[in-house]
Formats: structure tokens, C-alpha cells, sequence
């Protein structure tokens, strides 16, 4: 422990390697927490405020523990950043001989045998399709890793990533005729024979919940498991340990049919018509639910117009694909995967258009062009706690958002952690001269229908004091589109709004400008870092409750009531408070940053609960007036 405090100090060798290293009492002391848990195989839920340098508080233990530990972030971007940036920079500082890999989920990497196959297709290929093979082909013979992060060249959306990449579904695993090049094999060897390993929380799940086949060998063999951005673990776990059936799975296994059976020159043209025909009536049923993307209840829809006939007439056509797939299985591995396939959706489907399970939700979401028939656990925790116990080793949960005021109350209740140690650093941020949190005065109740309008006359003032340089997260995509349009003619600066280009691009935008206004929803809110005066100032439209049509929420409301729990204090109101502590670490990233926090919900002060949401943010300089706010950007501006 003496040496993990010892590195991280004022004469330690970070000290020695980064310039303008300042040590923080508070990283020390996560670090040690870490230690103790991995040592001694302890769960550990730690929240550490931003600023606290958790990241380097976890590696150096994990990598002077002598174990094998496994690092699971939130996101793939937080992964690449661990395992190219931050871990050979820790790794050097120590000067210790640990073996590092990076596994992602199978989508992540190139699947040499559905590239051909999608090359075999020609015919049935769009030439822009084609096109765009070709360079993914050109790629695949200079890459190492297969990990399609590095293909720049195709567009977030293009529609041949599904063509070159696996599903669990349509991998042959060792069956396949390209094992040997598979890129997927070679990194879960590399992790495997690793001493860290970084994954991603998707990937912890899909091998907790077996889904995927011969990874599961993965999470035995680790000593020590650190779960970064762990606020979102409940979420996550709740899609892994439940089920689903999407028309994109029917839609790509009529696809893969068709190129599997061309693939092995069949004569006969009925497995090809089958899958056509699946194609056909997958996007009728579509057309069953309403225009519009949406999600509720599966029962709200289960009765509607022509679905029950839709439902029979998919089953039907997946009945006979079946039998057709099971004459033609010994012909190829393909065709063997297709029938296993097949057999599988048609399981699933009829359980999930069939009556609900006890203590499982039943819901429905439709995008554009497709549907998707969910059932979802009510509660993980004793799943969850069951997959840690099998694992008895040190768990270490951290995220600059766990606790609701100094409690980790519903955190440890959702996950089922019960008995772990909890700790709390509040960051070493200078908040009170950093930052000012203006609640404006006189704006309506949230649900009014002028509220989008009236928050942006409020925004406005604010926007000419910061020049831009401003976030405003929105709670809907709705106020979104509806604060975009209202604020689009009335400010100078540069408007960049969430939907109009990925995400990506519009942070790199964001960056360059400088003054830049960006206004976004969902992912903004939270794993992404601006340093600068670029960011000045953060505007958030309404308190984050999670929206009451929400079918998951609905039903976990509905079973909380009848248990006699209160859902609204001991679920509606956590999950908003650590939703809002994510969207207020947009703000201060630095130690040099300086900006105004804007929240405009007349809740705060109206409702006993505001108290709650305000005790949970970092103690930040307080007002109502504008004057105040514009005063502060005068003085940033004077130095």
C-alpha cells in the first residue's frame, strides 16, 4: 500500500514523466482503497469526483497487483483511451513487465469469412456496396488486429458493416473455414494468456450471461475485476439478462441464407424463396405497429389490427425455413449455422410474442424500418450478485456518480452489493471559485407547453455574457429539435445540434470553432470531455426523471407499489440524481476551467426534493440573478 501511495506522490515517478503533475490526496486514497480490495477480495464501490485521477488511482494497483485483472469501461472510446493511452503511460511510469490486451465484442472486429461471402454476392450488391467492400478489402490485407475501429473510410451508418463482421448468431466459431485468420480468435488468445485485459461493460455482460459462446472461459480465470463508469452497470444488465427478438436478426438470417446457399452453388431455389419470403412478411408486421419510432408494453400492441396474424404468418415461414435449412445443413458450415439459426429465432419469437412470464417485462420498440419484442428482468440484483459470487475475487466499482447525497444506497440495492465497502472523494476541483450554478428565476412548470420557449429566452442572455462556448442538454430529443429551431436565427455563433452529424464529428466541430453552441440529448450528457474555454458554460433544459411512458420503468413502478416500496424516492429520484451529477461533469474538466452551470427547472426551488438534487452537485458559488453570471464572464474575460 506504502508503494502504491508512493507513486502517485510529489517525488513518485509520474511526478518524474508528466510535466505539471500535481499529486492529490484523494487519488491516493482510491488507490489504496483499490489495493486493499484487489489484495484482499473485497467488492468496493468508490466514487470519485472529477478531477481525482481515478483511472491512474486503479491501473497502478492493478498493475503492480500481480494478478490477472480484468478493466470494464462504459464505452469502446473509454477502452481504446485505456489500452493505447493510459496503460502504456502507467506501465512506463512503473517500470513493470505486464502483458496487456484489448477485447472488444464481436462486432468490433472484421470476419474474414463474411467478407468473402459479401464479395461472393456481387450480383445482389449495390455498386456502392461494392465499392466500399473493395476498400474494406484492401484494409483487411495490411491490418493486424481486425479491430474495424481503424476503417475511417466508412460512414458510421453504412450499410456494410453488418456484411463484415459476426454476430453470435451467425459466427460458425470453430466450425468456420477461416479460424486460423479470424481476428476475434487471435484477440481473446491474447487476452486470455494477458495479465490485464480491457474490455467494455457489454462484453462483461455478454460473458455473465452465456450468450455468447465459448467466451465464457474469459471471467474465471481473473483474479481482480475493476468496473469504470459502473453507474451504468444496472442498465446494461437488465438487456443481457433478459431476452429479445429483433426483425434485423430475421431480416439478416433471410439475408445470410440466400448468400450461404449461393455460396454452395444450390441447385434447388427453395430455401431462397423461403427467406424471401421471411423478408416479405418480417416488414409487414413492421407495419402492424405505428408509423412513428416508439417503445410501451407489448400487451399494448399484442391485440392490434392483422398482428396476430402477423405473428403466425413469420412463425409459419420460420417453421418451414427450418425444415428446408435442416435437408440442406450437411452441405456447408454456412448452411449448418443458418439451420441452428433459424431454429433459435424460432424459439425465441413465439416464447416473446406468446404470454408473459412472471417477474419479466414485456415490452416493444420500433425504429423506422424495424421492431424489436423485449423481456426484461424486474430486478437483476440477485442475478447479478449470483455472477459475482461464482467469481469470488476483488470487485472494484468507480464512477465520479454512484452515490445520491452521501448515500450508495440505491447503487448497492440495484446490483445486489451488499456488504461492500463504500467509499466518497469529492473532487479536488476549487468549485466554489471555478464555477457558478445560476437557477434562473421565473420559468414555468416543466410540463407547461411554452417551457422549451421559455427556457431558451432564458438561455439567451447567457449565451451572449459566455460568446457561445455552451452545451445545452436537453431531456427529449422533442425540446431538442424544438430549442434548435427557436434558437437557430437569434445567435451569431456557431450552431451545432445533435442528429445532424455523428457525435464525433460534432465534439471535433465543437473543439475547432471554440465559440461554438451545441445543443444535444442522451450521450452528451455524460463520456464526454471538453477542456477549455471552449466550454464555458453548461445549460441544462429540465431535472433528467426518466420519461413515465418508459415500458421498463412502467412495470418496475408497478411491482415496487404492490411490494409497498416508495418507486419515486427510492428509484425515480437516484437515477435522475446521478443522471444530472453526470450532465454537470460536462463543466469543470480542469483544473484551469472556469464556467457557468445553468439549470432551469423551477423544481429545484419549489419541490422539497430540489434540496436533494442541489446537495448532490458539487458546492458551487449560488444564484439567481443574471447579473451575477454575466459579472463572472466579465472577469474571465479581463484575465
Amino acid at each position: 500500500m506504502q508503494s502504491v501511495t508512493q507513486f502517485l506522490s510529489a517525488d513518485g515517478p509520474f511526478a518524474r514523466l508528466l510535466d505539471g503533475y500535481a499529486p492529490r490526496l484523494q487519488q491516493q486514497e482510491l488507490a489504496e482503497a483499490v489495493a486493499e480490495a484487489i489484495d484482499d477480495n473485497r467488492l468496493l464501490v468508490a466514487e470519485a469526483g472529477t478531477g481525482t485521477g481515478k483511472t491512474f488511482a486503479y491501473l497502478v494497483p492493478a498493475l503492480c497487483s500481480g494478478k490477472k485483472v480484468i478493466i470494464s469501461t462504459g464505452t469502446k472510446n473509454l477502452q481504446d483511451q485505456l489500452f493505447h493511452k493510459d496503460i502504456p503511460l502507467v506501465r512506463k511510469a512503473l517500470e513493470v513487465p505486464v502483458g496487456t490486451a484489448l477485447l472488444k465484442g464481436r462486432a468490433n472486429y472484421l470476419c474474414p469469412h463474411r467478407l468473402e461471402l459479401a464479395l461472393s454476392e456481387g450480383r445482389q450488391t449495390t455498386r456502392s456496396v461494392l465499392n466500399e467492400l473493395r476498400k474494406v478489402r484492401q484494409w483487411a490485407s495490411r491490418t493486424r488486429s481486425g479491430d474495424i475501429a481503424e476503417l475511417s473510410e466508412l460512414a458510421e451508418d453504412s450499410p456494410v458493416w453488418p456484411l463484415i463482421t459476426s454476430t453470435a448468431d451467425n459466427c460458425l466459431g470453430n466450425e468456420c473455414d477461416q479460424i486460423e485468420n479470424c481476428y476475434l480468435a487471435l484477440a481473446r488468445r491474447e487476452a486470455q494468456e494477458a495479465d490485464v485485459v480491457v474490455i467494455n461493460h457489454h462484453l462483461l455482460f455478454a460473458d455473465m450471461a452465456l450468450k455468447d459462446q465459448g467466451f465464457g472461459e474469459l471471467l474465471p480465470g481473473a483474479n481482480a475485476f475493476i468496473l469504470d463508469e459502473a453507474h451504468q452497470l444496472a442498465d446494461i444488465a437488465s438487456n443481457f439478462f433478459g431476452t429479445m427478438v429483433s426483425a434485423n436478426q430475421l431480416l439478416e438470417l433471410s439475408r445470410d441464407t440466400i448468400a450461404e446457399d449461393i455460396n454452395e452453388a444450390g441447385e434447388s431455389r427453395q430455401a431462397r424463396l423461403l427467406a424471401e419470403r421471411l423478408e416479405i412478411t418480417v416488414k409487414d408486421m413492421r407495419l402492424c405497429f405505428a408509423i412513428q419510432p416508439d417503445r410501451g408494453p407489448w400487451l399494448a400492441v399484442r391485440d392490434r389490427e392483422g398482428m396476430a396474424e402477423a405473428i403466425h404468418t413469420v412463425g409459419e415461414v420460420l417453421e418451414e425455413l427450418c425444415a428446408c435449412l435442416k435437408q440442406l445443413a450437411p452441405r456447408g458450415k454456412g448452411l449448418e449455422g443458418c439451420y441452428e439459426r433459424a431454429l433459435d429465432l424460432k424459439e425465441r419469437f413465439a416464447m416473446l410474442t406468446g404470454a408473459t412470464p412472471e417477474g419479466l417485462i414485456h415490452w416493444y420498440e420500433t425504429h423506422t424500418r424495424s421492431f424489436s419484442i423485449h423481456l426484461t428482468p424486474m430486478d437483476v440484483a440477485s442475478l447479478f450478485r449470483a455472477r459475482i459470487d461464482a467469481h469470488p475475487s476483488g470487485w472494484i466499482f468507480t464512477s465520479a456518480t454512484l452515490a445520491v447525497g452521501e448515500r450508495f444506497d440505491h447503487f448497492i440495492r440495484q446490483l445486489g452489493l451488499d456488504g461492500a465497502t463504500t467509499r466518497q472523494w469529492e473532487s479536488p476541483f476549487d468549485y466554489p471559485h471555478q464555477a457558478v450554478l445560476y437557477v434562473p428565476e421565473g420559468l414555468p412548470e416543466p410540463n407547461s407547453p411554452g417551457y422549451t420557449a421559455a427556457v431558451v429566452e432564458q438561455a439567451l442572455p447567457v449565451l451572449a455574457a459566455s460568446e457561445g462556448r455552451c452545451f445545452i442538454l436537453f431531456t427529449s430529443h422533442r425540446a431538442l429539435r424544438e430549442a434548435a429551431e427557436l434558437i437557430r436565427e437569434r445567435i451569431e455563433w456557431p450552431l451545432l445540434v445533435q442528429g445532424d452529424a455523428p457525435r464525433t464529428r460534432l465534439l471535433e466541430e465543437f473543439r475547432a470553432h471554440g465559440n461554438a453552441v451545441l445543443l444535444g440529448t442522451g450521450s452528451f450528457w455524460e463520456g464526454v470531455d471538453v477542456r477549455g474555454e471552449a466550454l464555458s458554460c453548461v445549460i441544462i433544459d429540465k431535472l433528467p426523471f426518466a420519461s413515465p411512458g418508459d415500458p421498463v420503468l412502467q412495470a418496475r413502478i408497478e411491482a415496487m407499489r404492490r411490494n409497498g416500496a416508495n418507486p419515486f424516492m427510492e428509484y425515480q429520484l437516484p437515477q435522475a440524481v446521478i443522471t444530472l451529477k453526470q450532465g454537470v461533469g460536462r463543466l469543470i474538466r480542469d483544473v484551469s476551467d472556469r464556467g457557468v452551470l445553468m439549470l432551469c427547472d423551477p423544481r429545484l426551488g419549489s419541490k422539497p426534493y430540489g434540496k436533494i438534487f442541489i446537495d448532490s452537485l458539487p458546492d458551487m458559488t449560488k444564484t439567481r440573478k443574471l447579473e451575477v453570471v454575466e459579472r463572472f464572464f466579465k472577469h474571465l474575460k479581463k484575465h
